[in-house]
């Protein structure tokens, strides 16, 4: 089967972003700039990818779109909340993401900070709301809070996020570095895959298949995200080439050189695809999700 991504991913975002504008205040609502700043964030242009693991999923797991969407656009504004305060000048200090200006440039640290955390605390809002209640069973929500939640807070993201800014300048070993990756990045791609398969009502043994895939494709994921920060474009990649090397942080590339990063990659996108030999014809928009990750440009 022939899978034409690009259409895919345009579908989805399609969808994504109109349940997210759905959801939001209108950004004139009062105090005005707490929600044009989170509205600004949350729409300025981004591929929609971990929401688009979620749809797949539910696809390789036998379900639609339309069980899987609230989840993922909660992802989403999870994942929003992150960059933004990654963002801030007590982490990254960019001024740029997605080629425009970033939150606190424009809004202030305060009002960042707190469009941050309007957005985090407002999608577990909206995963115990009568949206999700109306068409989940009680018991499935309860566990994919907790998927979403793990992945979020001190045993994913943030843990990640955590060990990134205090490796800064330090010699890491490699170790490190693969726990750094698979939780600040890799933890909510995986809990966006299989939360897509949750909704789907995928079985146990589907989920870790899942599970498996999106372990490999999350750190597949950040490496290719490291090469990229190395030789990538500023125009493509919408945020200054070489930010990791100015603040001394730790990446692939850095430890294990970039030819062996690629590689590593590479393998890495392969072993996540074989995973998805029992789903069949039910699996290629994964499978193509996974190469997509690994040799995109931006």
């Amino acid at each position: 089967m022939s899978v034409d991504l690009a259409a895919r991913l345009a579908a989805w975002k399609t969808l994504v972003d109109a349940r997210l504008d759905a959801w939001l205040a209108p950004k004139e609502s009062f105090p005005q700039p707490l929600f044009d700043a989170m509205r600004y964030s949350l729409f300025a242009g981004g591929k929609r990818i971990r929401p688009a693991f979620a749809f797949a999923a539910a696809e390789a797991a036998g379900g639609a779109e339309d069980e899987a969407l609230p989840f993922a656009a909660v992802i989403e504004m999870i994942h929003t909340y992150s960059l933004i305060h990654d963002d801030l000048p007590a982490m990254d200090d960019d001024d740029l993401r997605r080629g425009k200006p970033t939150n606190h440039v424009l809004y202030g640290e305060g009002i960042a900070i707190l469009a941050g955390d309007a957005l985090l605390t407002d999608a577990f809002g909206w995963l115990a709301g009568p949206d999700v209640a109306a068409h989940h069973p009680p018991a499935r929500v309860l566990r994919i809070l907790g998927e979403i939640a793990r992945a979020a807070g001190s045993c994913g993201m943030v843990a990640g996020q955590a060990l990134d800014l205090t490796s800064e300048g330090k010699d890491v070993d490699l170790p490190t570095l693969e726990f750094l990756h698979t939780h600040k990045t890799g933890a909510l791609i995986r809990a966006s895959t299989v939360v897509g398969g949750l909704a789907a009502g995928a079985t146990e043994v589907d989920l870790g298949i899942l599970s498996s895939y999106a372990e490999r494709v999350g750190l597949a994921f950040q490496i290719a995200d490291d090469v990229l920060d190395v030789e990538g474009e500023t125009a493509e990649l919408g945020k200054p080439v070489g930010s990791d090397e100015s603040l001394s942080k730790a990446t692939y590339p850095a430890v294990i050189g970039m030819g062996e990063s690629k590689r590593r990659a590479a393998e890495l996108m392969e072993s996540a695809v074989a995973c998805l030999a029992p789903f069949g014809a039910r699996g290629e928009v994964l499978a193509a999700l996974a190469r997509f990750v690994v040799e995109r440009r931006h």
